[in-house]
C-alpha cells in the first residue's frame, strides 16, 4: 500500500521532468539546406537538416544554438564542395548565421515572418548574397589544412564546367522531440560529416581549416563543421 501511495506523486514528478525536458530541448524549427552544383556529368546535389534551438533555460544569458552538420557534396573526380556552418560577417567568423539563415532567407523572399514563424513555412527559398554560408573545398578530406575557400560566383578552380546552380533552404517538419522518425514525424538532424571529414570534431584540426579559409580568431571552430 505504501508503494501505491507514492506511485501517483512519482509519476507526476516524472511527467513534470520529462515535460520540462521536452520544452527546453525541442527545436523551434528545422530546416534543410540544399546545395546544387552543375558539372559536366549533370547537376549534383547534397543537403543537410539542421535543428534550431532557442534558449529556454532558467539562467539568464542563454543563446540560440543549432544542431547538425555542414553540407558536403562529392563532385566526382576527387573534387568536392562544402557549405560550412559558418558565415562571413565583414571578414569576421559568424557562427550565429546558421541559427537564422532560414528566417532571413524567407524574409528576403518577401515573407514578413518572425523567428517563431519559420516552422510553419512551406517551400524552398534561395540563399544568396550575405546569407550564403562559407563555401570551401578539400584537396584531401583527411587533411584539414588542404582546404581552400571558394567564390560562389566562380567555381572554376574545381574544373571546367563546374558552376554553383543554387543554394536553398526549406523548413521541414519539426516532429515530436525526441521522436524524429522522418516525414511528418520530424526530419532527423543530419549526421554525416564525421564520415567525410574524420577530423571535423577535433578543435585543433578544425582551427587549421577555419584559419585556411580566412578566419584566425574563431571560437570553437569545430562548429563550422558539426554541432551537437
Amino acid at each position: 500500500m505504501k508503494i501505491l501511495k507514492w506511485a501517483g506523486p512519482v509519476v507526476l514528478l516524472a511527467a513534470i521532468v520529462i515535460g520540462d525536458r521536452i520544452r527546453t530541448e525541442r527545436p523551434a524549427h528545422k530546416y534543410r539546406l540544399t546545395v546544387e552544383v552543375e558539372t559536366p556529368e549533370g547537376v549534383k546535389t547534397a543537403s543537410s537538416v539542421v535543428s534550431v534551438h532557442p534558449y529556454r533555460g532558467y539562467q539568464p544569458g542563454g543563446k540560440t544554438v543549432s544542431r547538425g552538420d555542414a553540407v558536403m557534396l562529392d563532385l566526382g573526380g576527387g573534387k568536392n564542395l562544402a557549405a560550412l556552418m559558418l558565415h562571413d560577417d565583414k571578414g569576421n567568423a559568424d557562427f550565429d548565421g546558421a541559427n537564422f539563415v532560414a528566417m532571413r532567407a524567407y524574409q528576403a523572399a518577401g515573407r514578413k515572418i518572425a523567428f517563431r514563424d519559420v516552422g510553419s513555412q512551406t517551400g524552398a527559398v534561395p540563399v544568396s548574397g550575405e546569407l550564403m554560408p562559407v563555401l570551401a573545398s578539400f584537396k584531401d578530406p583527411r587533411d584539414a589544412a588542404s582546404v581552400t575557400r571558394l567564390d560562389p560566383q566562380d567555381l572554376s578552380s574545381l574544373g571546367q564546367g563546374i558552376r554553383l546552380r543554387a543554394v536553398s533552404v526549406e523548413a521541414v517538419p519539426n516532429g515530436l522531440w525526441p521522436l524524429d522518425y522522418g516525414g511528418a514525424l520530424g526530419e532527423p538532424v543530419t549526421r554525416t560529416i564525421a564520415a567525410k571529414l574524420p577530423w571535423s570534431e577535433n578543435e585543433a584540426d578544425a582551427a587549421r581549416a577555419v584559419q585556411a579559409v580566412g578566419f584566425t580568431d574563431a571560437f570553437e571552430p569545430a562548429r563550422a563543421f558539426t554541432r551537437k
